[in-house]
């Protein structure tokens, strides 16, 4: 492995992912949302300290830490539902931390998908002529989009990958008006899809070129935020037709993992459908 990829395994914690992820989870949880009574004068360290969340889970200090050290690997589902509880994670976040725990045991299995886009699903996608549609790999690679999303981006660089277009396309900053929810899904997004994958070296690649370029994309991966479902509304503006609010929705797709269709559409008789049809009538004259 380059040098480079190696650095960036210690800089991702790939080593380590379940305690990284503890770490970071511990680190956002603060003492309210635990259930705890916060003490008289500051408090040295951000969110729970480990004799904390250990108490919280039932387990004894000294394991919590081997945990967060990488030199406990074999926690019990007990264990990970209390430190679930413990932290306040959601589904998505949780099945997350059970996927890095069997990981870490030497029982995961990922079968790598190719980014081949069925026939039928193709279809799908251009039959959808009043939304934009796309379909994405768990890089978020755009594997294929329909007339109206090749207009929507019309102009932008990077567009062919979502994160790169965030972070790398200064122009995103004000195509998407909420810039930071945007980027924070995508970051999110991808982190579930990947899941405890980070040796696929498409993926070390990507996630090593971002950090070294954007120190947004570098703080938002290492929060080791989880989120498969992007926030139902979205605001951009665009160049040609002002801005858009649009209504989001993903699916996964059967028989092609790591494969998401997404689609976003405008509110019936609004000024945003109105832009939408114009964008899908210039590609369609």
């Amino acid at each position: 492995m380059p040098y480079l990829a190696m650095e960036l395994l210690t800089v991702s914690g790939v080593e380590n992912l379940l305690g990284e992820f503890l770490r970071a989870r511990r680190q956002a949880t603060t003492v309210e949302r635990a259930g705890l009574l916060r003490g008289a004068g500051s408090r040295r360290t951000p969110g729970l300290r480990r004799d904390e969340v250990a108490m919280l889970a039932g387990v004894s200090v000294d394991y919590y830490m081997r945990l967060e050290q990488g030199r406990e690997r074999s926690p019990s589902d007990a264990v990970l539902s209390a430190l679930a509880g413990v932290f306040g994670l959601d589904y998505e976040a949780a099945g997350h931390l059970y996927e890095l725990a069997r990981s870490s045991r030497g029982s995961l299995r990922r079968t790598h998908a190719t980014d081949r886009v069925s026939p039928s699903v193709l279809r799908l996608v251009n039959n959808w002529e009043h939304a934009l549609a796309f379909v994405v790999n768990r890089r978020l690679d755009v594997l294929v989009q329909n007339a109206t999303t090749e207009a929507f981006l019309e102009g932008l660089s990077d567009s062919d990958n979502l994160l790169r277009l965030t972070f790398l396309n200064p122009a995103s900053r004000e195509f998407f008006l909420d810039w930071e929810q945007e980027a924070r899904f995508k970051v999110a997004h991808m982190r579930a899809a990947v899941g405890a994958d980070l040796y696929d070296p498409s993926v070390l690649t990507l996630v090593e070129e971002l950090s070294r370029a954007s120190e947004d994309f570098r703080r938002m991966w290492e929060s080791h935020d989880i989120q498969v479902k992007p926030h139902e509304i979205g605001r951009y503006h665009h160049l040609r037709v002002g801005d858009l609010t649009l209504w989001h929705a993903t699916f996964s797709i059967d028989g092609a993992p790591g494969q998401r269709l997404f689609v976003a559409h405008a509110e019936p008789g609004t000024p945003s459908d109105d832009a939408l049809a114009r964008l899908s009538a210039t590609q369609l004259s």
